[in-house]
């Protein structure tokens, strides 16, 4: 099984260029099922999820030409099974986004229960919720833990759908869905995120009619066909706040390239008002922590343009570093503090009362053996071990692999002392 193992690193200096985001690819992917045409993704980081994506395309029957490094090439021209396999959707939840494109081209869908980083439920019934109001037949076959989602000889029909939480699954999987149904189809609730943007202006670029993907409310007016396009992943918005916690939490000084500012608006202001330095560059976002007294802040997870819950855990390895104490509030996913055991086994003296831990600055951390719980968990063990005395020992970096592409070299071209190492 391979680790990583972590020096302690001093500053961290340099340049780092941000791979296409993980949160975008695999929905955009899913997207190229609904034609029958060739359709061309770029900039598209190697990453585990990637891959069985992939994997899940081509036993729907896609072909797949991956030869040129950062394209996929997709086509679809008809279907082999409308079956997800059990071990790609247990491998990886993001599986669930074939659905909408499966049901509005193919008419069904069978998915096995989804799987995943283990931090919160997640139920799936938002998606579920959609479908139906779109006119789709739902069994929740519990016996043989799968979803069978059907449609009439019809298909399935626009309506005005209400999303009790703004989840960008559900938004993105209603929104595929709807491109092919017949009239128009409104979400109200739904999520803003930049992920979302991006679906929605490869589906336009197929020849969908979204409108206002962005806002609360996505208009679709359903089309008869999609065709073929070529479309640009866009930056990884959070990989792009892990390297700003990474010069943060190392008192160094990083130029973060192929980063969009706008998306990470939430994280620039928690910085600022850490003491540390960013600048908005035309060359990318500058962050500077060498010169300034570091103090503590307090941060709430929320849905887009709100704090992402997907950078709590690293943002919480850095405060455990400066003056003072924090409050870390988690309103996102009910699981989401399982890194807390990991960094106070490297001494960091976190305490947890249902969502929200309290957070003591100003600690030496320690370097030991810790876990990655999940994905950002696995990053945050990371930022710890860059400043923790001794050797840090991740293990369970898998769920790492997931989401970050070529992490250790990156950390590596700005003078982290990291490696991987093989274990039988």
């Amino acid at each position: 099984m391979s680790k990583i193992l972590v020096n302690s690193s001093g500053p961290l200096h340099g340049e780092v260029n941000i791979s296409g985001a993980k949160n975008s690819v695999l929905p955009l992917l899913a997207a190229t099922i609904l034609t029958d045409q060739t359709c061309i993704i770029e900039g598209v980081p190697d990453l585990v999820d990637v891959n069985v994506m992939k994997k899940m395309l081509t036993n729907y029957g896609s072909e797949i030409d991956d030869s040129e490094p950062g394209v996929i090439r997709t086509q679809m021209k008809e279907v082999k099974s409308c079956e997800g396999d059990a071990e790609l959707v247990q491998e990886m939840r993001a599986s669930v986004f074939t659905m909408g494109p499966m049901l509005a081209r193919y008419g069904k869908v069978i998915m096995p229960l989804p799987g995943g980083c283990t931090i919160g439920k997640r139920p799936i019934d938002l998606h579920l919720k959609g479908f139906r109001a779109l006119g789709a037949d739902v069994l929740e076959d519990i016996e043989n833990e799968r979803v069978v989602v059907t449609t009439g000889p019809d298909g399935i029909r626009g309506d005005a759908i209400y999303l009790d939480f703004p989840s960008v699954g559900a938004t993105e999987n209603i929104m595929m869905a709807a491109t092919l149904a017949e009239g128009t189809t409104i979400i109200e609730n739904a999520a803003k995120e930049p992920e979302i943007i991006d679906l929605a202006n490869l589906l336009n670029k197929m020849g969908a009619r979204i409108k206002y993907a962005g806002t609360d409310m996505i208009r679709i007016e359903g089309v008869k066909k999609l065709s073929g396009c070529i479309h640009a992943v866009i930056p990884d918005r959070i990989e792009t706040g892990t390297f700003m916690l990474a010069a943060a939490i190392t008192r160094g000084d990083i130029l973060i390239k192929n980063a969009l500012p706008g998306h990470v608006r939430p994280i620039i202001a928690k910085l600022k008002e850490c003491n540390v330095s960013v600048e908005l560059l035309p060359e990318g976002i500058y962050v500077d922590a060498r010169n300034e007294d570091l103090i503590a802040t307090d941060i709430k997870t929320l849905p887009y343009p709100g704090f992402p819950t997907d950078i709590q855990s690293p943002f919480m390895a850095f405060l455990t570093t400066v003056k003072g104490k924090s409050v870390v509030r988690e309103t996102v996913f009910e699981n989401r503090f399982m890194h807390v055991v990991e960094l106070n086994r490297m001494g960091a003296d976190i305490t947890v009362t249902n969502r929200e831990a309290v957070v003591p600055g100003g600690k030496t951390l320690k370097g030991a053996r810790v876990r990655a719980t999940d994905l950002r968990a696995g990053a945050a063990m990371v930022l710890a071990g860059l400043v923790a005395t001794g050797t840090t020992e991740i293990s369970e970096i898998y769920h790492i692999e997931r989401g970050y592409e070529d992490l250790v070299s990156k950390f590596k071209a700005l003078g982290a002392d990291i490696m991987k190492i093989e274990h039988d």
